[in-house]
């Protein structure tokens, strides 16, 4: 059964915003003003991280709060374990973004464990994957949606150039759950191409939200010689 938070951004725009240590904008009041700026826009949802974060983002939003902690950067470090997941849920996540594959946890716990909590305090849960193999698997484990965050990731596909619009289809196709898309948005014509393709909902991060990185795509042609 679908949630009232997740059937509130069926269609609709998810801003990811997230900063990490060392860049300028990372600060909990920061996110929270970035998290207000993007509804203002028109965003029907926020993805942020860290628990800090959360909670000072849930007191200034009334849209759809999926949740996630990130922990190092390699295997699994999105919501790696039932604590943290368990975490994003108290701090006021609607929806708790976790890794939806296979590969081993810190806390040596299945994916269910850690969906089966998430539930027990309130929340659902998106799993993030990889390929179809890791969204079957999240589905039986209990997730009751999943995206394609983790596409180009997992050593089971290359990185595309763009949003992984293969990936997205072939879950849309295979999967009785809602599919979110994610990574690699980088303009509207991509977000409209994952509508197409099926999306439920479209997840757009750095393209909105990551000042260094929009600056850059600016600052770097210019430093070229003229042609």
């Amino acid at each position: 059964m679908i949630g009232l938070a997740l059937a509130s951004i069926e269609g609709q725009l998810v801003v990811s915003c997230q900063a990490y240590p060392g860049e300028p904008m990372r600060s909990p009041v920061i996110m929270a003003a970035v998290a207000q700026a993007v509804v203002e826009g028109g965003a029907s949802g926020v993805r942020a991280q860290g628990i800090e974060d959360l909670k000072a983002i849930r007191p200034l939003v009334d849209v759809c709060l999926i949740g996630l902690v990130k922990r190092g950067s390699d295997g699994v470090f999105i919501t790696p374990t039932v604590a943290d997941a368990v975490d994003c849920a108290t701090a006021g996540a609607d929806i708790v973004a976790l890794d939806g594959t296979g590969r081993d946890r810190p806390d040596g716990k299945p994916l269910a464990a850690s969906i089966e909590a998430v539930h027990a305090a309130g929340s659902l849960v998106m799993a993030d994957c990889g390929s179809l193999d890791d969204a079957l698997y999240s589905i039986a484990a209990g997730a009751d949606c999943v995206g394609t965050t983790l596409a180009g990731y997992t050593g089971e596909r290359p990185v595309s150039r763009g949003p992984d619009l293969e990936l997205l289809a072939e879950l849309v196709a295979n999967v009785a759950v809602p599919v979110i898309a994610e990574g690699r948005i980088r303009n509207p014509d991509d977000a409209l191409a994952c509508r197409d393709a099926g999306a439920y909902a479209v997840v757009v991060g750095t393209a909105i939200t990551h000042p260094t990185r929009i600056a850059r795509t600016f600052a770097d042609p210019l430093t070229r010689p003229p042609e």
